[in-house]
Order: structure tokens, then sequence, then C-alpha cells
């Protein structure tokens, strides 16, 4: 215990942190956001190890009660992120949450306006992707289930841009030219 515990806290401790930064910044690829949550949920293990190595230390520093100054100011500072303003950015959750629903629900057809596409371009760019879809009527929730694939990865398979080149459509642009 003694040998790990504090290694490794300190080493997902760095991925946590140059993790979070990057995120902060928006400088992070998308491999960061689960990287980030998920190796912060591990590091709890090591830092259960470190602190079990290190309890007459903590002990002591409650004694003094030297330990308490900092943890108010960690958890104090966690307070105001509970009292956003209704509309501030909480980590486009919120605004993933509201839209979700909605582009899960929509038609195809209504789709496709916002990404610059007809129907038909939109039906024939998530079939080249595998899944199974048959009109520009179909919700992606009903594209989802025919295909067996989650509605999620499904809602970015359709708004998400062709891998083949900067702007291209293949030719399956909305009529109007936007």
């Amino acid at each position: 215990m003694s040998r790990y515990g504090t290694p490794l806290t300190t080493g997902f401790f760095i991925v946590s942190g140059v993790t979070g930064v990057a995120l902060f910044f928006h400088w992070a690829p998308l491999a960061f956001h689960p990287i980030h949550e998920w190796l912060s949920m591990t590091l709890l293990a090591p830092f259960v190890l470190h602190v079990i190595r290190n309890w007459t230390p903590l002990v002591n520093y409650a004694r003094r009660r030297t330990l308490f100054v900092p943890l108010i100011i960690a958890f104090a500072a966690c307070i105001p992120f509970f009292f956003q303003a209704p509309g501030g950015h909480v980590g486009n959750r919120k605004t993933a949450s509201i839209a979700l629903p909605v582009l899960e629900h929509a038609p195809l057809s209504r789709i496709a306006l916002l990404i610059r596409m007809d129907g038909d371009g939109l039906v024939r760019r998530l079939q080249e992707q595998g899944y199974t879809v048959q009109t520009a009527d179909q919700t992606l929730e009903d594209i989802a289930k025919a295909s067996s694939r989650p509605v999620n990865d499904t809602v970015v398979a359709a708004l998400q841009p062709p891998h083949h080149g900067s702007g291209d459509r293949s030719g399956h642009e909305h009529p109007s030219g936007r």
C-alpha cells in the first residue's frame, strides 16, 4: 500500500490536471473529456491508499485545526457553481439535454435544413454509415431503433459533416445553396 498509494495519486492527479486545464481552455481533443472523467474517478482508489498511509499526519492536521481552513476554502469554492444564472454555460450538458430530445423526434427532412442539406442527402449520408433509413420522414429515434444503434450516436452521425474533404457535401447541399 505504501509503495503505490502516493505514486499512483501523483500520476492520476497529473493526468487529471493536464486534461482539466486542456478542457478548461478548449485545447482538448475529444478523447480528453472521457479521460478526465474516468481517470479522475480512478484517482479515488490511490487517494484512499494515500489517506490510509498518511492517516496519522492527517489526524494531527485535524487536531491542530490546520486541516479545516483548506477544506472550508475548497468546499466554499464550489458554491458559486450551484447558483449560475439561467442560460449560463454549464459544460454544454444543459444545452444537450434540451436539444437532444428535439433532434431525436424531428423528421430527417427538418434536421437536414439545419445542416444545409436536403432530406434525401441526409438519408444517403446515414445509409452510407450503415443506418437503416427508408425516408426523410423518419425520426432519428426510429432510425436508431431500426439500426440497433444508440440514439446519441445516430444524432452525431446525422449532424457530423462527412470526412472526405473540407466543405465537400458530396453534392447534397440544400437546394438554396446556403
